[in-house]
């Protein structure tokens, strides 16, 4: 079976099942697209070996000695690892793997399963953990601008995104127009702004990614 590098951060498919003719069968299927595949025989193995930085998506059967798929499912959870899930599952499965989704797994494939199926749901899943992690990437680069400006400059931003005028700034704050004025520029040129509204949906969008991560 296919091992992995401790470096890897290309978009990989990670399958965990515990059936060695079935992890061969999907890295066949999977081969004329040129998908780079990582195998596992089992949970603990693909968690050994997981780095949440590493960027793909998750096939797993849901059934399997040990730690099963659900388990798997509530340790990526429990560490923060957005990966998206799809379960593998045979026909009685069917009720467990809805269960799973409503638990913020992906998709999930019926056996048996035909190539084009698996490469559909295998390939919005990469999309998905791509536009996922392209997004906390942006959010990130603002928090990191966020956090160099100085304490004055976060005041005038706050009320700048509550729709203050610079006159209201500068009477709240105590201080003269220009130096207002001053802060505003200098906080947008350390944003990459060029207009206020721009910075503020930059900030506003920042929070509510937050609310929405629970952040």
């Amino acid at each position: 079976m296919s091992g992995r590098s401790a470096q890897l951060r290309e978009p990989t498919l990670f399958v965990v099942d515990d059936d060695p003719l079935m992890l061969e069968l999907i890295v066949l299927r999977l081969k004329p697209i040129g998908l780079r595949c990582a195998v596992f025989e089992s949970a603990q193995a693909f968690l050994a070996a997981f780095d949440p930085q590493d960027p793909g998506c998750l096939l797993c059967d849901v059934k399997m000695p040990g730690m099963n798929g659900l388990e798997l499912q509530r340790e990526l959870a429990r560490r923060g690892a957005a990966l998206p899930v799809i379960f593998i599952t045979a026909h009685g499965d069917v009720a467990i793997a809805v269960a799973a989704m409503r638990a913020g797994a992906y998709d999930f494939l019926q056996k048996p399963f035909e190539a084009p199926q698996l490469v559909a749901k295998v390939r919005a899943a990469l999309e998905r953990d791509g536009k996922a992690r392209s997004t906390l990437a942006s959010a990130d680069a603002i928090r990191a601008r966020l956090h160099s400006l100085t304490a004055r400059q976060r005041d005038v931003l706050e009320l700048l995104v509550r729709g203050w005028s610079n006159k209201a700034i500068a009477a709240h704050l105590a201080v003269a127009l220009r130096t207002v004025e001053l802060h505003r520029a200098n906080l947008m040129t350390r944003m990459g702004t060029k207009s206020v509204a721009e910075l503020v949906r930059m900030v506003t969008d920042l929070q509510h990614l937050g609310a929405s991560s629970g952040g």
